[in-house]
This record gives structure tokens, sequence and C-alpha cells, in this order.
């Protein structure tokens, strides 16, 4: 399978990707059969899964011709990283990265022994589907994996020089509402300090060679970004999409049927 994103950040071409926290492997069909995406990025730091859910939406995403990431918690990064790789998800995005440390943790996780703690497990489904793979196939697909890190804390972007200089480290995404928290401004999205932080991840970022990853709600919202340099988008969540139809459209019902009786 064809890591779309890892090719996308390889030759400076944008990467388009949406978010989905449903468990449906109908909902990557669906998005493979748009034709305008390159990956979709499960949110298991927020969604109820197990480890049969990430097999059957690899499958799917393998079937529709799309790359898969997943976001993964702090506590249990480790175990995740790994069974997710093992179900054939090849990207993953790290939550709560606050030190050098942390960084050093979560590229581990992927990457193949000695270097790192990923290790070869044929009998796991990215080892046996189309035959056993071979040793070299699954150290191939632990170094291609895309190790994305979140930057969403006070101390994290205080400590981004060292924690971007960790070998390993290919993407960074900012993280307004938890870093308006770690300052004591909670819900203060749009505030000078938050802004800031976030144009400092991007410009330090690319100037350390590392894809900063935006993202945006809507279309409109990527030109800012890409004049500071951004080429990786993450296009809307499907729960917040859904509640902005339902909110939406069964307002505009309610308006055109109000007063009127059964």
């Amino acid at each position: 399978m064809v890591n779309h994103l890892c090719e996308r950040i390889e030759s400076g071409e944008v990467s388009i990707g949406t978010r989905m926290q449903a468990q449906w492997p109908g909902l990557l069909e669906i998005i493979g059969q748009t034709d305008r995406f390159d990956y979709v990025e499960f949110l298991a730091e927020y969604a109820p899964y197990d480890l049969r859910d990430l097999e059957h939406m690899a499958r799917a995403a393998e079937l529709s011709d799309l790359s898969m990431m997943i976001k993964i918690d702090a506590e249990s990064r480790g175990f995740v990283a790994q069974r997710a790789m093992a179900a054939g998800i090849q990207n993953l995005l790290f939550a709560d990265v606050r030190s050098v440390e942390d960084a050093q943790e979560a590229v581990a996780a992927v990457r193949p022994e000695p270097e790192g703690d990923n290790g070869i497990r044929s009998d796991r489904r990215n080892g046996y589907v189309g035959g056993y793979a071979s040793p070299e196939e699954v150290v191939e697909w632990c170094e291609e994996a895309v190790v994305a890190v979140m930057v969403e804390k006070e101390e994290t972007v205080a400590n981004l020089e060292e924690i971007l200089a960790v070998e390993g480290i290919d993407m960074v995404q900012f993280g307004p509402a938890d870093y308006s928290l770690s300052i004591g401004e909670p819900g203060a999205f749009d505030a000078p300090e938050v802004e800031e932080a976030e144009r400092e991840t991007i410009e330090t970022a690319l100037e350390m060679g590392v894809a900063p990853r935006a993202e945006i709600l809507h279309p409109g919202a990527a030109e800012a970004y890409l004049d500071l340099g951004v080429r990786d988008f993450s296009l809307n969540t499907d729960t917040r999409i859904l509640h902005h139809w339902y909110t939406e459209q069964g307002g505009a019902l309610t308006e055109q049927v109000d007063g009127f009786s059964r």
C-alpha cells in the first residue's frame, strides 16, 4: 500500500487529509470515492474504539486508495502506535508531546529496531496480508511512517527547537485549544499569544525541515497558511461536519414549518 502522505511530504507537494471519529469503514470508502483526499486521520484520542476497528478501517482505506493516520493519547502511545501499525495504519500523530523525551519515545515506538522499539510481528495484519511479509518489508513500513507530534503546550513551544531536532520527527501540528488552556486562557483561540505561538511553530518547523500541518474548517482558511509556507492540510472532522449540517438544515426546516400543525 502506497503511503500517500509520506510521498507528498518528501516531494514537497500539497497533502490534503480529513479527520474522523466514527469507526465505520464505510465512511472511509465514501471519502475515497471523492478522489479528493490523500489520507484520513482517525481521532483515537477522542473516540471509542477497539483493536478490531483499527484493522477494519485500515482495510477500507487500502481498498479506497487512501493512506491513514491515527491520533494517539499520551498515556498509551507506545502500545497503540505499534498495534495501529500492525493493523495497517501507516502514519501516527502523537498528542501531548511536552519534551525531548516525549518526542524520542514517540519516534522509538514507530521506527524499527535497533534504532527504535518496533519489532518484526509477521503474525499481525501488516505481516500476513498477501502472505507473510519479509522482515525487510516490515522495516520499510516502519521507516516510511510519518511521525507527527502535537505542539499544544506552553512548554512544548518553549522546547520546540530541541523537540524538532529529534531525528525521525516528520510533521508538527499546532493545537490552539490545548495551548490556550495551558497558558490559563481556555478557549482564547484567537488571542495574540496563541496566534504568535502558532506562527512560531510553523516558522521554526520550516526552518528545521519539518512539515507543519494546518487543521482548517473550510478551504478559504488555507490561503493564509499557504502564504506562511504550509503545504499540508487537514480539512474538518466528521462530527463537526454533521453537527453543522444538522444545526443549519434542521433550523431551516424548523423555521419553514413553524406555525403549521399536523
